[in-house]
């Protein structure tokens, strides 16, 4: 099934290359369906590259998705031009009658910040109590996810010695996980980060339950047995050169500044080995957390 997407967005082209299923707008209207709700608020920098993953990674199920992009009020991106955000962007006054089968909170570039020094801190929280009553399922990414376990759990972030820049082998700790049904038990992810959060700290939520984790960058992926919420902080929705443009961003700035890891072949070109893990793990979100559970009266959420 197809992902709507507004027409003329500029990630639509990409996916059509890709043969994901985009409908066009008005096409979608006249389904007799009811499409899942899924919102998007976008804290990164690159809106449109950020666009582009997420809606391929969402438009590859079998359900139809409607997706609703969000920025914040309280801040405006200095990277995307204003066009762009006010012609495919709402602010949270926009929906925060609505309620959404699902909300996606994406990384942004702002870990090294105090939390009280992000310009947009107390907005985000009104966000994430938002949600508990008007989002059926959130999946949190990166800094979204350690900014949602400050905010509802106090659970603290950790700055580290060094970035810590590649992709890294990951082990599945849950295996009955409904998340991670039909993974391996080792599988690889990006990840791009200067903080951390621990386990021992989560272990203090009784809540909070870690499913995959890898030795050498830590805590992946957590999830909360109370709520429908997903903590990810890595970045499975990458594409196959965004650790090479940042790369390349950071070695502009320091000449010496190390190569990710376990990310080039032989010949130094990108190795794309973490897609298959992204896909399903998206697609047990969507299929798991929020199609067979949410309610098909979206007013019904509570």
């Amino acid at each position: 099934m197809p992902i709507k997407i507004p027409d003329r967005l500029p990630a639509k082209k990409s996916l059509e290359r890709e043969n994901i299923f985009v409908m066009p707008e008005k096409r979608a209207a006249k389904q007799d369906i009811r499409p899942l709700e899924i919102a998007i608020l976008n804290l990164m920098p690159t809106k449109v590259e950020t666009e582009t993953q997420l809606a391929r990674v969402l438009g590859n199920t079998p359900l139809q998705v409607n997706l609703t992009f969000l920025t914040t009020e309280s801040y405006r991106p200095k990277h995307i031009s204003e066009k762009h955000l006010v012609n495919f962007y709402q602010t949270f006054d926009d929906v925060k009658s609505r309620k959404f089968d699902g909300l996606v909170v994406t990384g942004a570039p702002v870990e090294l910040l105090d939390w009280r020094a992000v310009k947009y801190w107390d907005e985000l929280r009104k966000i994430f109590d938002w949600s508990l009553t008007h989002v059926y399922s959130t999946f949190f990414i990166c800094w979204g996810a350690q900014a949602a376990l400050q905010h509802f759990h106090k659970v603290p972030k950790h700055v580290l010695p060094q970035k810590k820049f590649g992709v890294y082998l990951h082990k599945v700790r849950k295996r009955n996980a409904i998340l991670l049904r039909g993974f391996d038990e080792n599988f690889w992810v990006p990840v791009s980060r200067n903080t951390e959060t621990r386990a021992e700290d989560l272990k203090k939520v009784p809540e909070l339950e870690v499913l995959a984790d890898s030795k050498e960058a830590g805590v992946y992926l957590v999830r909360n047995k109370k709520r429908h919420q997903i903590f990810a902080f890595n970045h499975p929705e990458y594409d196959r050169d965004t650790l090479l443009r940042e790369y390349e961003r950071d070695r502009a700035k320091d000449p010496n500044f190390p190569k990710p890891e376990n990310y080039f072949d032989e010949r130094g070109k990108p190795k794309m080995r973490w897609q298959a893990h992204t896909t399903l793990l998206f697609s047990n979100w969507l299929n798991y957390y929020v199609y067979q559970e949410t309610p098909f009266d979206l007013s019904a959420i509570r």
